[in-house]
């Protein structure tokens, strides 16, 4: 009688336990990283009875979470890559947008500034499309200066994001830390404490991506994208965020360990804070750059042509635009007190790609900052032989030390300081400074046209020169040598030429001379109408046109490819969060089934004390007897 209460006691307990556990598992359905508990049972010790052994019931002999950690490893994985992508493609959108429309964009703007300059050379004395010229030109300049204000903002966005994040990382490799200390070895851990520190780590791995590596003993090491430890043991590594050695205005991630700041190279960082860092060098950067190299082409190009024509005043034009100089930021760390004064020497050179210079061995090196390859460079430095290097002269001043390094930043702040230099509209340099004149009684069929101005300092351009043709095949100027001419030719001194239509005759004269104060002239502005079409970047290959064109395409281009890469990792993921929920999650109606098997078993379990019961009592109205 004690063996079938005692039997029946062991499964009304065992019943009951498994019962409890049936129900904490339906309770965390919803819970993320929740892994359904299974109970096993076995057979209790039996009781040898002289005769044999008789068996005393059933006692739970393990209350284990089901999972598998190939399963869950994938999930986490897939994780923090789907968190880097999805960060990528929020930001890089957002460039898209600010290039790609029309109330944001340059394009606009840019096609209203130089409609007004061909409206201009329509009429060049009209003070109201000068005023319209002028206009336009500040309201393109102001753009400019807005898309650097945006490009600069979302800077200081993933800065904030830097610091928002190495907070929560040290968070949570605190916690796992902790945990780790509290769960011991796996194998005697209670599973909700292993749930957690996973889902714990998967959160962890969300910032940074990389692994969780299981050590002897039950803890989990955690390690970045780029191998770099967050938690080791109990023991959890303290990211921090410090300041660019070349550009202060930004911040890169570093290690904190053995009191040693060790800076984290940002190509190897994963999940949202390498989406971040991806986002700022692939995308963020290339196009302040070239948006920048465009704003320098437009100033430099346009200040060109302008210097090459004759404003109302009767002054050679000034410039119109203006724009800062390239940066060369010295290395926090240089020991010398060598600066780098940098200007634009060539501009179909210049491909807005940030080069390092090194001073090391009594010479100077280029890198490309990016990629470390090598880049060709030219000079000494002097102001007689200055460094020439991608299209850009720097001069020297000061005394460099070994290892010293500067960051050369050939266009990336250029748009946000590009301005217009004049106010006065009768400034603009419209006219060309010199016009030519045939004689009256000339008697041949040559008419001049397509006169240009191809130096404008040169000393002797607005001085009258006097063009003689001699015979119907050569010619004189200012009564000087013989010089040959065919049709096509073209007829060129002190800084102009022009051609000629038609064939002169033997005695026709041209002169060349200044054009005066208000004229009408419209030359050179119809010139600079077509400035934007000429091929003035990638050595002469490529028009500023078809560089807004391109940055456009580039941009979006990249968040297109951010976007589709985030959409596959999306799938990738939820297949792996499949993976993972058909061995450990939850199934309403399987644990359905198991609780109303165990309520039976248990009820049955009740059954047997029952049974025990009446047996004892019935044995007690046998004594009474």
């Amino acid at each position: 009688m004690p063996n079938v209460l005692s039997t029946g006691t062991s499964a009304l307990l065992a019943f009951q336990r498994a019962l409890s556990t049936v129900s904490h598992n339906v309770a965390n359905i919803n819970t993320p990283g929740y892994s359904r508990q299974r109970v096993d049972f076995e057979a209790r010790s039996p009781a040898y009875v002289g005769v044999g052994y008789i068996g005393r019931g059933t006692q739970i002999s393990d209350i284990r979470r089901v999972a598998d950690e190939l399963a869950n490893a994938r999930l986490i994985d897939s994780g923090g890559e789907l968190a880097r992508l999805q960060q990528l493609s929020s930001m890089a959108n957002r460039v898209d947008a600010l290039m790609s429309d029309k109330a944001t964009g340059i394009a606009g703007l840019w096609s209203g500034f130089f409609d007004s300059v061909s409206a201009l050379s329509s009429n060049a004395s009209a003070p109201a499309e000068r005023q319209n010229m002028l206009g336009q030109a500040n309201a393109l300049t102001t753009r400019f200066s807005q898309l650097q204000g945006q490009f600069d903002m979302l800077g200081r966005e993933v800065n904030g994001g830097l610091v928002a994040g190495a907070d929560e990382i040290n968070r949570l490799a605190g916690e796992i830390a902790r945990m780790n200390g509290q769960i011991g070895t796996a194998n005697s851990a209670a599973p909700d404490l292993l749930d957690r520190r996973e889902q714990l780590v998967a959160e962890l791995v969300t910032y940074t991506g990389g692994t969780a590596v299981q050590q002897d003993g039950g803890a989990l090491n955690v390690f970045t994208a780029g191998g770099q430890a967050l938690v080791v043991g109990t023991q959890p590594s303290q990211l921090t965020t410090v300041p660019d050695p070349y550009r202060p205005e930004r911040l890169q991630l570093a290690l904190q360990t053995q009191g040693q700041t060790i800076r984290i190279d940002e190509r190897v960082m994963g999940g949202r804070i390498g989406g971040l860092l991806e986002f700022r060098n692939q995308v963020l950067d290339p196009a302040q750059s070239e948006l920048g190299r465009i704003a320098l082409g437009l100033a430099t190009t346009f200040n060109a042509g302008h210097a090459a024509g004759m404003d109302q005043h009767g002054a050679m034009g000034a410039e119109f635009f203006r724009v800062p100089p390239p940066s060369a930021n010295a290395h926090a760390g240089n020991v010398g007190d060598a600066r780098l004064a940098a200007s634009v020497s060539d501009l179909g050179a210049v491909d807005g790609r940030n080069l390092v210079l090194q001073w090391r061995g009594g010479t100077w090196s280029a890198t490309d900052a990016s990629t470390g390859v090598a880049v060709p460079l030219a000079g000494t430095g002097s102001a007689a032989d200055p460094l020439r290097v991608g299209g850009l002269s720097l001069v020297m001043s000061g005394t460099p030390q070994d290892d010293d390094r500067f960051l050369l930043l050939p266009t990336a702040q250029a748009a946000g300081g590009i301005g217009v230099a004049i106010t006065d509209p009768a400034r603009i340099a419209a006219a060309s400074p010199v016009r030519v004149h045939a004689t009256l009684d000339n008697l041949g069929s040559g008419k001049a046209t397509g006169l240009r101005v191809s130096d404008p300092a040169h000393a002797d351009l607005l001085a009258t020169a006097s063009i003689e043709f001699l015979d119907g095949d050569s010619y004189s100027i200012n009564g000087g040598a013989a010089i040959a001419w065919a049709p096509g030719d073209v007829i060129a001194a002190n800084g102009w030429s022009f051609t000629l239509d038609g064939v002169p005759a033997a005695g026709d004269s041209f002169s060349v001379g200044r054009n005066g104060a208000g004229s009408s002239d419209n030359g050179n502005a119809a010139l600079l109408a077509g400035f934007d079409d000429r091929r003035d970047l990638n050595g002469g290959n490529l028009s500023l046109n078809g560089a807004i064109a391109g940055l456009t395409t580039a941009v979006g281009s990249a968040a297109r490819q951010a976007e589709y890469a985030a959409e596959a990792q999306g799938v990738l993921h939820e297949q792996a969060q499949a993976a993972r929920d058909s061995v450990s999650g939850v199934n309403l109606d399987e644990e359905a089934a198991n609780m109303l098997r165990l309520q039976q078993a248990y009820q049955a379990a009740a059954q047997i004390i029952s049974t025990a019961d009446t047996m004892f009592q019935t044995l007690l109205g046998a004594v009474r007897r």
